[in-house]
C-alpha cells in the first residue's frame, strides 16, 4: 500500500523521477484547460444557452458570491486565482472515482505548492490593492515589536494550509485502501462517496481560507485606527 502518489514511479533516470503526483497533476490541469476551452468556445448572451454555459454560469456566480461574502469588495478581481484554486482541488477530489487514479493532493509536495501560491498571492493582491507602503506598514502595527510575529504568522499559516489539506486527503485515501483489503466491496464504495464529500469540503475550506487571507491583506484601516496584523492560521 502506497502512502502517497510520490511512491508510484512511472519513469526514472538517475535522480530524475516521474511519479504519479506529477503525472496526475499535469493530467488534471490538462483536463481543466481543455474542458474550459470547450465549454467557453460558444458562449452567448442570448436567452437560449447551452447546458454547459448554464452550468458554467452557476459555478462562476457561486464562487463570486462566496468571495464577496468573505469581504472582498471586487470579487471578480480575485475570481481567476481563487476560482482556479477551488476547481483544481474539487476536480482532484472528484476524480478519485476513476480506477487507478490517486489524488495529487495526497502528496505533501502538491499541497505545499498550493499553499505557496497563496503565500505569494496574498502580498501581491495586498500591494496592488493598498499600495506597497501601506501594505508593509501592516507588519509593524500596532507596534514595530510585532514585525517578527507577523512574519512568523505568514509562514505558519502557509504551513498549516499545506499540512491540513495533505493530512485530510491522504488519510481518506489510506482508509479506503485499507477497507478494500479487509472488507467486502460494498462498504468501500460508501467510504469513497464519503471521501468525495470530504474532498469537496476541503477544497471549499482551502479556498475560503485563501480568500480570508487576501481580504485581510487588501482591507484598508479606518482613519484614526491601526489595521490589525495579518490573520494567523488557526
Amino acid at each position: 500500500m502506497r502512502l502517497t502518489p510520490d511512491e508510484w514511479i512511472f519513469w526514472q533516470h538517475g535522480f530524475v523521477k516521474l511519479n504519479a503526483t506529477i503525472v496526475f497533476t499535469w493530467a488534471l490541469m490538462a483536463v481543466l484547460v481543455i474542458g474550459a476551452a470547450l465549454i467557453t468556445r460558444h458562449l452567448t448572451t442570448d436567452h437560449k444557452r447551452s447546458r454547459w454555459q448554464n452550468l458554467l454560469e452557476i459555478v462562476v456566480t457561486g464562487i463570486v458570491a462566496q468571495i464577496e461574502d468573505v469581504g472582498l469588495k471586487e470579487p471578480r478581481r480575485y475570481l481567476g486565482f481563487l476560482g482556479t484554486l477551488f476547481l483544481f482541488l474539487a476536480a482532484a477530489a472528484l476524480a478519485t472515482v476513476l480506477p487507478g487514479y490517486e489524488p495529487p493532493t495526497a502528496s505533501l509536495s502538491t499541497t505545499t505548492a498550493l499553499a505557496l501560491c497563496v503565500l505569494v498571492a496574498v502580498p501581491l493582491f495586498g500591494i496592488s490593492g493598498r499600495g506597497l507602503v501601506s501594505y508593509l506598514k501592516s507588519y509593524v502595527q500596532p507596534t514595530p515589536v510585532m514585525l517578527p510575529f507577523n512574519l512568523i504568522s505568514e509562514v505558519s499559516r502557509t504551513l498549516a494550509l499545506a499540512v491540513r489539506l495533505f493530512g485530510n486527503m491522504m488519510s481518506g485515501a489510506m482508509i479506503i485502501a485499507i477497507l478494500l483489503s479487509i472488507t467486502p466491496f460494498v462498504f468501500p464504495i460508501v467510504m469513497t462517496l464519503l471521501g468525495l464529500l470530504t474532498g469537496m469540503v476541503q477544497a471549499y475550506i482551502f479556498t475560503i481560507l485563501a480568500a480570508v487571507y487576501i481580504a485581510a491583506a487588501t482591507s484598508r484601516p479606518k482613519r484614526g485606527q491601526p489595521k490589525p496584523p495579518p490573520t494567523a492560521a488557526t
